[in-house]
Order: C-alpha cells, then structure tokens, then sequence
C-alpha cells in the first residue's frame, strides 16, 4: 500500500503573528503665531546736534593762544580763549584815575558852595555867585557819574576778554588762530550739547501724513546695532524739498556715551496696520494637491482645506479654514486657525484624516 503525505504550507503572515502597522509618517508644519500689528517702516540719516552755539568776544583784540581741537569735550564756566589783556587794564587805570580825579573836583566844588552860601547869608556875595557854585556842583556830579560808567565799561570790556564755555559741550569748530587779530562778533569757536542730538531726512506722502509732531520713533547706530535710542518727531515740512520727498527731523530722547555727531544712523517708524490682518501660510498647505481655488483672487474670501496637528494624537486632522486673499505668495487665512496651532506645510496630498505623523524639522 502506499502511503499518502499530505503537506500543508503555512503562509508568512501565519508565521509572523499580528500584521505590521504601517510607517508613521513624517511631517513638516508651521507654527500659527499671532500676525504683528503693525509695520516698520525705516529711514537712513547722520546724527547732528539739535543746536550748535557761537562764540565770540563782545570787543576786539589780539588772541592768546588757542588750544581748542574739534571733538574735544569742555565743561561748563571752562575757559576756551582769551585776548591780550593789556590795553584793557590800561583801560581801567585811566578810567579810576579820571574817577579819583571826578571825585576830588566834586569836593572842591562842594566846599566852594559851602563857603559862598556862608558870604551870601553874611551879605558879602550876591545870590547869582551861590547860584553858580551850585551849577558847579552839579556839573562835576555828572562827571563823577559819567567817570564811574567808563570804568565799569572798562571793566566789562576785560571781563569780556574771556569765552567760557555755557554749558558742558563738545566743540563743533575751531574758527581762528593762536595771537590773531579779531574784530568783536568774530567767531572763535562753536559748541553743541553732547545730550541733544537730531536727525534729519525725507519721507514720501503716505508716510508723511502719519505723522505728527511727538511720534515715537527709534534711533538706530550703523556702527553698533545693538544701540537703540528713543526719539521723538521734533519737525515736519509743509512743503516737499523734492517731489513727492517731505523733511522730517526727530530729536533723540535718550543719549549714550559712544555716540557722535555724524555718526550714520537709522530711523525707524511703527505704523499700525488694518486689524485684519490674520495669518500667513504657504501656499503648499492646501489640501487640493498644493493648488489653492480657482476663484481666490487677491481680496477673495474663499474656504481652504488644510491638516492641523493634533499633539495629543500625534495624528493630522482636516480642517476648512477662510482665506482672504494672497500676500507675499502666501495665503492670506483669516479665520479656523489659532496662535499655537501647527499646519502640514509639505506632502500634504500624501496625508489622510487621522494618519499618525511625527514631526520633523518645523519651520517656526
């Protein structure tokens, strides 16, 4: 008899047990971030003093030497320049002499008038002998007092021989020459406030008719970015200096040790924007294949599918949201998404409601 062998061939899926899940697949997503509200709009321009100060000498003379460089820091009440003092002090000796010699005719006179008032009470001299010792007196009382004048002018003009400086500043100029020669009103030098700075540039009208006097702005150095100071509008044209180019000077409200004037800056100015704004995605992170509607023109309200990350489940969920439009080549959503929410902005046609994911690199 033969014998019959009967073999049975188990399948791999038997062998192996339970069937494999599929691979989770990665996703890449963008954060959802609240949309800034408003926009910078920046400007370049050179930092100056807000007012440089003039000196000069209210008289003429020689100059002593000068020992000014441009950029050098002075202290209020230091002294800057100084003429040649000597005919000055010439000056006021002959001008006390002639006070010393107005005094000593004043008392002759004044004893003169005593002793003809005396002869006239005892008859010896007429009244118009008294009367003239009195015009006397007063003749030399005003010259006592015109003597005085001219050596308090005499004094002023040695005082005014010395420039000090008004405030604590930094020299912008220095205008003149050890031991020259200068007529009074001559400028010497000039100073300027090392805390009160300004800027000055032009700006187009859109962004003109923003502004008014006392908009904040901020004040960037080129040199060192890290270096923001506040300022304020101080100064608005009326009138363009080119076309469509209107001037606008801010003044700086805080100040720093390292800056300088005609240092390059850069002004900047926060402008609010419409409040709907919403948010902006890629344009890949529509669900149709990466193709968004047909009917989304540039202020169309239009619904858009897109995945939303669900943290908890570590899986996609589809999701309608509103567009408004598109910026910048990115959709423009307005409404079903929130700050904090993460979209699938890449492979998305490959994606499935519910599908387990795990995030890949994020674009934040």
């Amino acid at each position: 008899m033969t014998a019959l062998v009967v073999l049975v061939a188990c399948s791999p899926q038997d062998a192996s047990g339970p069937p494999e899940e599929p691979p989770v697949r990665g996703l890449i997503t963008q954060l959802i971030e609240e949309t800034s509200q408003s926009t910078e709009r920046k400007y370049p321009g050179v930092l100056e003093p807000s007012e440089i100060t003039s000196l000069s000498f209210e008289v003429g003379g020689k100059l002593s030497t000068v020992d000014l460089a441009v950029g050098q820091r002075v202290a209020k009440d230091e002294q800057l320049a100084e003429l040649d003092d000597t005919q000055f002090v010439v000056s006021i000796e002959n001008a006390q002499a002639s006070v010393s010699e107005a005094e000593a005719l004043l008392k002759q006179a004044e004893d003169d008038l005593g002793r003809q008032e005396t002869l006239f009470e005892r008859g010896v001299v007429s009244k118009v002998t008294v009367d003239d010792a009195r015009t006397d007196v007063q003749t030399r009382q005003a010259q006592l007092v015109q003597a005085q004048k001219s050596l308090r002018s005499a004094e002023e003009d040695l005082a005014d021989t010395i420039i000090v400086a008004p405030f604590d500043g930094i020299i912008n100029s220095v205008d003149a020459d050890s031991f020259a020669t200068v007529a009074s009103g001559t400028v010497i030098t000039s100073i300027y406030d090392a805390t009160s700075y300004e800027v000055s540039f032009s700006v187009n009208f859109d962004t003109v008719a923003q502004l008014i006097v006392g908009t904040p702005a901020k004040v960037r150095l080129a040199d060192d970015p890290t270096i923001v100071l506040d300022a304020v509008v101080n100064e608005l044209g009326e009138r363009a200096d080119t076309v469509s180019s209107f001037p606008v000077i801010v003044e700086l409200r805080d100040t720093h040790d390292l800056i300088r004037a005609g240092m390059a800056v850069e002004v900047s100015f926060e402008f609010a924007l419409p409040a709907e704004q919403g948010f902006l995605i890629p344009m890949t992170a529509a669900i149709n294949e990466g193709q968004i509607p047909e009917d989304a023109g540039p202020g169309s309200i239009v619904p858009v599918p897109v995945y939303v990350f669900n943290p908890d489940t570590e899986t996609v969920q589809r999701r309608e949201v509103v567009m408004a439009g598109i910026r910048e080549n990115k959709l423009l959503i307005i409404d079903g998404l929130q700050p904090g929410e993460r979209i699938a902005i890449a492979g998305v046609s490959f994606l499935r409601e519910g599908m387990k994911v795990k995030l890949l690199e994020a674009e934040d």
